[in-house]
């Protein structure tokens, strides 16, 4: 039996007796702590999955110790320049033992509100979908007055250049 669980913002996939290292969490060493975003439960091949949660299942561990991981060295360069900047850091962590996993929320439960979100965006999906149309119309017949005008300058102005150019006849 495992389970996928968010903790501390990432997701990690977890089994019973498993020992973890996780972001500094707040509690104290020794303590008990349970998860409740559970996104999804596999049972001997029965596979239970949250939309996006299983509500009601919850994981519990134990809080075995707070550390700080290995030292990460940062090193920008660039060549040529004269630029070199070195920097580091720990990470603080949190050592934590996964006690028990636990199931009681069902399927069901969770595919009623997706059916529901299903039916609300196709309504709102066909109103803004004029708006822009008329908007394209719009801008499309204003390219179209505009263009000539542009061109019929142009034009007059190469028929002016070629009078220029042409040498004037002297009698």
């Amino acid at each position: 039996m495992y389970a996928i669980v968010e903790i501390a913002g990432q997701q990690f996939k977890v089994a019973k007796d498993q020992q973890l290292y996780v972001h500094r969490l707040e509690n104290k060493e020794g303590e008990s702590v349970t998860f409740d975003k559970v996104l999804l439960i596999d049972n001997d091949g029965k596979v239970n999955v949250g939309a996006p949660v299983i509500s009601g299942a919850t994981v519990t561990a134990k809080v075995v110790e707070h550390l700080k991981g290995d030292k990460v060295i940062v090193f920008k360069k660039k060549r040529r320049k004269g630029y070199k900047k070195k920097n580091g850091h720990r990470q603080y962590l949190t050592s934590i033992v996964i006690e028990g996993i636990s199931e009681k929320g069902g399927a069901k439960a969770a595919a009623k509100p997706a059916a529901k979100k299903e039916e609300a965006p196709a309504t709102e999906e066909k109103k803004p979908a004029a708006k822009k149309t008329t908007a394209k119309k719009t801008a499309v017949k204003a390219d179209e007055k505009k263009a000539p005008a542009k061109k019929a300058t142009t034009a007059k102005k190469a028929a002016a250049e070629k009078k220029a150019e042409e040498p004037k006849e002297e009698k």
